[in-house]
Order: structure tokens, then C-alpha cells, then sequence
């Protein structure tokens, strides 16, 4: 499923490219537009598959005479804490943008999937669509970048080195945590949360510096994360938000037809990372199970069901503990934070903070 869904999104990019080739030609330039592009980190290499086939693509499906370099973020050294500085200091004009990671540039963008509020993709979509331009306003007035695209990796679960069950079982275990929502939730279950980007938590697993990671089901299997964890709890915390920015700079050297088009185009990629995320899923947790009907690499993790109780305990942790967090680390850095939220993402997911 996860090699058709690559093969889909390729062949989706091509209709575009032939119905865009005519129309956008005539502002087609002489010399080719640079445009210094930057991916995930490589160990996604189903994401980084779809960026790479995207970029490929770009320049007919704009009619857009570009010059682009694409690399993973990790293969140039780069860390994905830093994206939205990079942006603002020009060192690139697109970059992949793990929005929970730059949170503590700008703790608002963490609103867009605080932990527990979006638990299914569906939920997540409503947070989106209400969030998007709030997102993009406040991303344009404190980094000087642009939102082309936000999706989600899928559902964040539980991916640990030891027996756990339920969350009861997180009580004194260091976890990986990649946002400050996702801290206080850990905190609130008596867990430790270690901050660390995606790269750094195999060998982190691998060495018991950590006894847990929190991430997708696609991004743990490609990740070969069933080469050292023994346990799933597929309690969905998040869906692992992400974006493809453009710094304003790139973006004001384009005509307004040119940002008509590279909008298009980059709407194109974010709903083959929607479709994505929905159906990788199932079939990654398949894979790291060891189940039958896996049509790649087997482990042989054990997935727990979640115990009820454990549903519980989350969404009294997001009115008690989560959003009461968020709001003062967001509040303090822009006083609006909060009420933003609440006429945005609050009122499509049906919370409010206080």
C-alpha cells in the first residue's frame, strides 16, 4: 500500500505539470530561478520519496524555469529546531518544518495539534482548516515565511523498549517528547520527557537512554524503530503536524501568477501527505507486528490494546494540565495567544481555555 501510495503521488503531479505546461509558460524565465530546498530527516524515506518526486515535478507542473536543490535536513547537518531561523535568515527558500519542534520560536504554532486535543485524523483536519491562516499571519509577521502546505505524519503513539500497556506503565520511564504540549501531558502520567529530534532517538532506544518514543506508525517502521522497541501503545496523542514553508524573500520574487501556480502545487502535495498518513497507518503497525498481510520488512512488536481508562485520563489531562500549560507559555510570549486559539482551533474542536 505504502509503495502504490508513492507511485500515485508521482503519477497525481503529472496531470498538473501537462495542464499548467501552457497557461504559465509565457512567464516561464530565461534563466533558471534558484530554489535551495529542504526535506525531513532521510531515515522517513517514505516522506522523503514523496518530497523528492514533488520537487522533481515542480518546475512542470508551475511552468516555472527552476533550479532546485533538494536535501534531507539531516544530510546537511541541519536541526529541525532551527527551521523557521533558517527561513528568516534566507540560508534556504523552502524548508520541511516539523511545527512542534520550532515551538519554542513561537509557542502559538504548537496550537495547531496541542497533545489530546486531535486525536484522529478527521479531528486534526478541523484543527487545520480553522488554524491555517492564524498560523500563516503569525508566520509571516515574526519569521518572514509563507505556509505552503500542513499535514500531518499520522496518529502518535507509544513506541518503547520495555512492557508498556497502558499509561500507567509510563510512571519514571524517560520518554521522547518533540513538543511542550506533549511534556506536560508526560508529565502529568508521572513519565520523564526527554526532548530530541527524530534522528536522534534510535541510537537513543538502542542505548536505554530513553525507554520510549512518541511518533507516527509509518515514521517508527521506516525509521527501523521495531529494531529496538518491543512494545506499541497505540494511544493517539497528536497526528505529528508539518508544514512546507517559503521564506518571504522566495516568495516575493515570484509574479502573482507564479504564487498562484507554486500555491497549486504545493495544495497538490499536502493532500497525497493527508491521503498518506491516513492509509500508512494501518498497514505500519501491520509491518511492526509481524503480521501476514505486511508486504515489507516484519518485527515483532507487541501492541497493546489501550486500556479504557486511558482515554480518560487524557482528556482530563488536556483541560487540567495541557491547555492550562500551553496558555502561559504562549501568553507570555504574545498576549493574544489564547484567545486566538480559542475563536480558532478551540472553537472547532470544541474546547476553550480559561
Amino acid at each position: 500500500m505504502i509503495r502504490r501510495l508513492l507511485l500515485a503521488t508521482t503519477m497525481a503531479l503529472a496531470p498538473l505539470a501537462a495542464g499548467t505546461l501552457s497557461p504559465l509558460g509565457a512567464f516561464a524565465q530565461t534563466a533558471p530561478m534558484p530554489l535551495r530546498a529542504v526535506g525531513h530527516f532521510s531515515a522517513n524515506t517514505k516522506t522523503v520519496e514523496i518530497e523528492r518526486a514533488f520537487y522533481d515535478q515542480l518546475p512542470a507542473a508551475t511552468g516555472m524555469n527552476l533550479a532546485i536543490s533538494f536535501n534531507p535536513m539531516d544530510q546537511i547537518g541541519l536541526q529541525a529546531a532551527d527551521g523557521l531561523r533558517h527561513l528568516r535568515s534566507g540560508a534556504f527558500d523552502v524548508m520541511a518544518i516539523l511545527i512542534g519542534q520550532v515551538s519554542r520560536d513561537e509557542p502559538f504554532f504548537d496550537g495547531l495539534d496541542i497533545i489530546g486535543v486531535s486525536t484522529t485524523i478527521a479531528d486534526l483536519r478541523k484543527a487545520v482548516d480553522a488554524g491555517r491562516e492564524a498560523l500563516d499571519k503569525r508566520l509571516q509577521e515574526r519569521f518572514g515565511a509563507h505556509a505552503l502546505a500542513i499535514w500531518p505524519f499520522g496518529p502518535q503513539y507509544f513506541f518503547c523498549n520495555s512492557p508498556v500497556r497502558g499509561v500507567a506503565d509510563l510512571r519514571g520511564l524517560k520518554v521522547r517528547s518533540y513538543t511542550p504540549s506533549m511534556s506536560a501531558l508526560l508529565q502529568s502520567f508521572g513519565a520523564i520527557p526527554v526532548t530530541l529530534q527524530f534522528s536522534e532517538v534510535y541510537p537513543a532506544l538502542q542505548r536505554g537512554l530513553v525507554a520510549c518514543g512518541i511518533t507516527s506508525a509509518v515514521s517508527a517502521y521506516t525509521g527501523n524503530w521495531g529494531e529496538v522497541t518491543t512494545h506499541v501503545l497505540p494511544l493517539s496523542l497528536a497526528g505529528g503536524i508539518q508544514g512546507h514553508f517559503m521564506s518571504q524573500t522566495a516568495w516575493r520574487r515570484l509574479s502573482p501568477e507564479q504564487q498562484v501556480a507554486m500555491t497549486t502545487a504545493f495544495k497538490t502535495l499536502e493532500q497525497r501527505m493527508w491521503d498518506f498518513a491516513q492509509t500508512s497507518d494501518t498497514e505500519s503497525l501491520a509491518c511492526l507486528a509481524g503480521k501476514p498481510e505486511c508486504p515489507g520488512r516484519k518485527f515483532t512488536a507487541l501492541i497493546a490494546a489501550v486500556p479504557p481508562e486511558d482515554d480518560l485520563r487524557m482528556r482530563d489531562a488536556v483541560t487540567t494540565v495541557v491547555l492550562p500549560s500551553f496558555r502561559d507559555s504562549c501568553n507570555r510570549v504574545w498576549a493574544e495567544c489564547a484567545a486566538v486559539w480559542n475563536r480558532t482551533v478551540g472553537a472547532a474542536r470544541g474546547y476553550t481555555i480559561q
